[in-house]
């Protein structure tokens, strides 16, 4: 590529760029704003679970007519549950992590110019971008906005008069998703395509470092299954709009009988499913390859069992496809198939447990430079354990149907999903900041941030597995009707301040991110004495990232604290000396 291109001007630059690091900030910051509205949802209904018929003025100001004196309405608590669920696994840690961090480091850490097709790239962050803004603009539609829960079961979801939210709010959330999805295809055929054919001399498959190898794999899940969150949309989209009845059957509604014959919820259901565990891994395998990454360069030590590490993401990719079964227990399900589920479930918790034994391993006895982002990914590894052991519950069908749709099962997935990929993500940025903006964040606030939303994280989700076993119902805007839960009422609202006090935390990790882009400590080529390819690249961004020849690779990434070497770090770019042998 040559040096002398045309010059750049701000719209080239800052919004039609094809350059894979400044679409990744795009993404970054795109996510973190999506993430400021999905976590301020969150506050308002937390608030209405604590205090139920409490006045607050904060929701008086946000909520319109959707509230009374300062008490939200029913509809719109089922409403904000559902955008905010929307977003955070769609927009946030779906698309804010992958697209952030694959288009980051791919290219930089296979040693290629920019991602295979820069056009496409551009293209898949404006369809996320308008996909947003579209989930933003159904906020403000008079009935309000989808609220059959972020899962949109019909026929809540498939009748526009079966409740407020089914309307226009409804439609615009199926539009937004269908574009959401093409965005989310183009981005990860281009992953793809890039891993495949565009890695430098010498970069063989066994020498990628375990970012790369979970962003190609998450890349592939995503290709096999959104398309049928696609169909799942298009086909809910003919129910709502042209009086097809794939979902829907024998239907009485306000005493009306509807003339819908022989569809059925359960299909949709397992349509949905088939995209939504995969998604689960989505959102999970960048963040735990971010975490190998961090792991071993903080550890200074090998990161522990490569080859297993990439046997765990590919077994989790292949088990991830069989198993959205156990979602639906409840639904009528043959006992037989049910057992079959339970089984392929179980399957899973292997290859997870191998990355969490790799990540103990590497740590033990390990130099630990115990930065923030090392914090966050140690953190990972903390709620990825304690998440992924109630998951063993929910995966047995015959216990599942005691605590399905309670707290318990919020409790599980938000911090096996939820808190470890924000985790992932929080690891990453602080780690490759300097990668980004070519400045260094400020560690003490990195420090605060992590230890104010670490012991939040659990104090919100931990309480909730008992009140979950209580048989707290999850989604319902208030429980003050059942005296039976009068004695987990106290619980609600502890798990309510750690909720705000965990929200006002990322008010300190904001500050600090925006602030060190035009303030923070310039940084040097190499921060972290790390072995990948993307600290070769100068700290100034270059069209092409590397000025003159892309580098030739001669080891794999994790040579830390190897004998012979008066280094504790070997770049990649390193050849080996005579008599050496490659780990």
């Amino acid at each position: 590529m040559s040096d002398h291109h045309h010059k750049e001007t701000f719209i080239t630059k800052y919004v039609f760029s094809t350059d894979h690091k400044m679409i990744s900030k795009q993404y970054l910051v795109t996510g973190i704003f999506m993430g400021i509205i999905g976590v301020f949802m969150s506050m308002l209904f937390r608030l209405q679970i604590a205090w139920p018929e409490h006045s607050f003025s904060i929701i008086e100001a946000f909520l319109g007519h959707h509230q009374d004196g300062g008490v939200m309405s029913p509809d719109i608590y089922l409403a904000i549950v559902t955008i905010h669920g929307t977003i955070m696994v769609f927009f946030v840690l779906t698309a804010g992590l992958s697209g952030t961090f694959s288009n980051l480091l791919i290219p930089l850490q296979i040693g290629a110019r920019d991602m295979a097709s820069g056009f496409l790239n551009m293209v898949s962050y404006w369809l996320f971008f308008l996909s947003s803004v579209i989930m933003v603009i159904s906020l403000f539609v008079e009935a309000g906005p989808a609220s059959a829960g972020w899962t949109i079961y019909p026929p809540l979801s498939a009748l526009p008069q079966a409740i407020p939210g089914s309307g226009m709010g409804m439609t615009l959330w199926l539009v937004s998703m269908a574009i959401f999805i093409a965005s989310s295809l183009l981005g990860a055929l281009n992953y793809i395509v890039t891993v495949l054919n565009l890695r430098t001399v010498g970069m063989k498959m066994t020498r990628l470092p375990l970012t790369i190898w979970a962003f190609f794999v998450t890349a592939i899940i995503g290709v096999v299954s959104f398309p049928v969150l696609l169909s799942a949309a298009l086909l809910l989209i003919f129910d709502r709009s042209f009086g097809t009845s794939f979902y829907l059957s024998d239907i009485f509604i306000q005493g009306e009988v509807l003339h819908y014959q022989g569809g059925s919820p359960v299909l949709f259901e397992h349509l949905f499913w088939f995209l939504g565990h995969p998604e689960v891994y989505i959102v999970l395998l960048p963040a735990l390859g971010i975490t190998s990454e961090i792991i071993s360069t903080n550890s200074r030590k090998p990161i522990f069992g490569y080859r297993a590490m990439i046997g765990s993401i590919i077994a989790i990719a292949f088990l991830s496809t069989i198993v959205w079964g156990h979602h639906m227990f409840v639904s009528g399900m043959n006992p037989f198939l049910g057992s079959v589920f339970t089984f392929t479930t179980l399957l899973i918790a292997i290859p997870s447990a191998v990355k969490a034994f790799n990540y103990i391993t590497t740590l033990w006895k390990g130099n630990l430079q115990m930065n923030p982002a090392m914090l966050f990914s140690i953190g990972l590894v903390s709620t990825f354990i304690s998440g992924g052991l109630t998951g063993l519950v929910l995966g047995d069908s015959a216990l599942d149907i005691n605590v399905h749709d309670t707290y318990f099962v919020v409790a599980h997935f938000h911090l096996v999903m939820g808190v470890s990929a924000i985790y992932g993500m929080f690891a990453g940025v602080y780690h490759w900041f300097p990668k980004m903006f070519g400045r260094m964040m400020n560690k003490t606030l990195g420090y605060w941030h992590f230890w104010i939303t670490a012991v939040a994280a659990y104090g919100v989700f931990f309480p909730m597995h008992f009140i979950g076993l209580a048989g707290l119902p999850r989604r319902y805007y208030s429980n003050t009707a059942f005296p039976l839960f009068d004695d987990v009422a106290d619980i609600n609202i502890v798990i309510t301040l750690f909720a705000l006090l965990g929200g006002l935390a990322q008010i300190i990790f904001l500050a600090n991110f925006f602030i060190s882009i035009y303030k923070g400590k310039k940084s040097e080529q190499n921060p972290w004495k790390s072995n990948t390819l993307e600290w070769t690249t100068p700290v100034e961004h270059v069209h092409g990232n590397w000025p003159g020849e892309l580098p030739t690779v001669h080891r794999w990434a994790y040579d830390y604290s190897k004998p012979g070497h008066d280094d504790d770090f070997v770049s990649q770019i390193t050849p080996l000396k005579e008599g050496e042998e490659e780990s």
